[in-house]
């Protein structure tokens, strides 16, 4: 078990220089995901509301 500690206490604090991630790619598919979604709810938004209202009013609270 003392070798597992020494590991983690060998273990380096800063980064890599060229370790810096992907934000742009992460950006990018951030804001796709969002254009797809504004699309699809401005075709199928009426027709899934529609389909929310009638199966509401299909279930008896009684």
């Amino acid at each position: 078990m003392a070798t597992l500690t020494d590991r983690f206490i060998h273990l380096p604090t800063q980064p890599d220089e060229g370790d810096r991630g992907d934000v742009p790619g992460w950006v990018l598919i951030t804001l796709m995901t969002v254009a797809l979604v504004i699309g699809i709810w401005a075709i199928a938004g009426p027709q899934l509301q529609n389909m929310l209202e009638q199966a509401l009013s299909s279930v008896n609270f009684g």
